[in-house]
């Protein structure tokens, strides 16, 4: 699933191609909205929230998430597509430009006055104009006794942080991802840097959070299980967090040194190791 700094550099292309000009078609690929039609409306503006973009379109949104297979394209009126037609989801043209959502995971249209039904939940954007430290902090700190691995990725926390961020941010400030929320020191610190480093990329297509882009350089223990530690030689482990069901599985990366587990007050029961089970 895309990183909130992917979805954002989205929503800029698209608010590029489409905000200030009249649409001169719309096909909503879906049986819900198979019959609605926006043509003759002026996009208003594109803007992501989290990993959601929303297209205000007059009195009405576009909502869109990718999830993990979607992705929107923007071409020139006549241009061949880079994806199958049959994954279309959503086409929206104008004059110049035509925006074409493929295999999207979640696709809405709601009032406008209605957009908080479907992104009212999300935290502080680490993005967005509303970012807001303290307020971020303050709702991962409801649940002490979640590991704090869980309660970086719960969009309601904040949102934008994904898999690779989730294990970079944790990484950098010293902090064993299994531990509880209630265990992390300084959690103000964390959630800024987690902040500088969706910031730091969002211009960028590929996530550097070394500050060396060369290839296999770019980062410091996501995706790197059993190489040595940047910092300190030892082999970077890969775990996961979530129990499968209420939170999903997903690897988390971390070095045993630089990152050695706090004090706690329970054992996260819901962190496995991999050598207990399968690598997905």
């Amino acid at each position: 699933m895309p990183e909130g700094d992917a979805v954002w550099r989205t929503a800029r292309q698209l608010h590029h191609a489409l905000a200030g000009r009249v649409l001169t078609g719309s096909d909503f690929r879906v049986p819900t909205y198979a019959t609605l039609d926006l043509t003759g409306y002026a996009v208003d503006e594109v803007v992501s929230r989290g990993k959601h973009i929303l297209a205000r379109i007059g009195d009405t949104t576009v909502h869109s998430h990718l999830k993990m297979e979607g992705v929107w394209h923007v071409y020139r009126p006549g241009e061949r597509w880079r994806r199958p037609a049959h994954q279309a989801r959503i086409v929206l043209s104008n004059n110049e430009r035509q925006a074409v959502g493929f295999s999207l995971g979640a696709l809405d249209v709601v009032p406008r006055a209605h957009e908080d039904d479907l992104v009212g939940h999300l935290g502080p954007d680490l993005l967005g104009s509303d970012w807001d430290a303290d307020r971020a902090v303050s709702r991962l700190t409801s649940d002490p006794d979640r590991p704090v691995g869980l309660a970086l990725l719960d969009q309601r926390n904040l949102a934008g942080i994904g898999n690779i961020y989730r294990s970079e941010v944790c990484f950098v400030r010293g902090v064993d991802p299994r531990v509880p929320v209630g265990d992390v020191r300084d959690l103000g610190r964390l959630v800024e840097v987690a902040r500088r480093m969706l910031y730091a990329n969002r211009e960028h297509a590929a996530i550097v959070t070394t500050g060396n882009r060369r290839r296999g350089e770019q980062t410091w223990v996501y995706g790197r299980a059993g190489e040595p530690c940047r910092r300190c030689a030892t082999t970077i482990e890969r775990h996961h967090l979530g129990d499968g069901i209420d939170e999903p599985e997903r690897s988390v990366y971390l070095c045993p040194v630089c990152q050695p587990p706090a004090p706690t007050r329970r054992d996260p029961s819901r962190a496995r190791s991999s050598g207990a089970r399968r690598a997905r």
